[in-house]
């Protein structure tokens, strides 16, 4: 079972305070709420990561609404497993991250975000950042489908 960081938590919170702000400056949406005390019991029990299935259900459906507008895949189409490699170059993945990926749950793909955004070493993060940061690379004007 995969674990959601608190981290997550954290973004899914400023996403949704960003779309919902407060009217009056001390009442949360109920999508707030329901991470905000997700957030509360994780400080206060000094635990960076929640279970994916011990989110309430009213939590789990805000966070997974944030999961929603995150990039779905670290791919940057440079991809050195398709060439024997353990650990792809370009996106950090290993190579059965990058074989099983369409299958993960989006917490185990969000551990995974995590793990190669604090190793930094892909080329994504370096090389080809802006090519990350561009997304996904349309073929040119004309030429054949892939």
């Amino acid at each position: 079972m995969a674990h959601i960081h608190i981290t997550d938590i954290e973004a899914a919170i400023n996403h949704w305070r960003a779309l919902t702000p407060s009217p009056d400056g001390i009442t949360l949406a109920p999508v707030l709420h329901a991470l905000a005390e997700l957030y509360a019991r994780m400080v206060y029990a000094h635990e960076t990561t929640v279970d994916e299935d011990a989110l309430s259900p009213p939590a789990r459906a805000a966070w997974q609404a944030w999961y929603e507008t995150t990039p779905d895949t670290p791919c940057i189409a440079i991809c050195s497993t398709s060439q024997g490699d353990d650990l792809c170059k370009g996106c950090g993945r290993t190579f059965d991250e990058v074989q099983f990926w369409p299958g993960l749950t989006p917490a185990e793909k969000r551990s995974v975000w995590r793990r190669i955004t604090l190793e930094h070493s892909a080329w994504r993060f370096n090389r080809y950042a802006e090519r990350a940061a561009e997304g996904p690379v349309a073929p040119p004007a004309g030429a054949a489908p892939v």
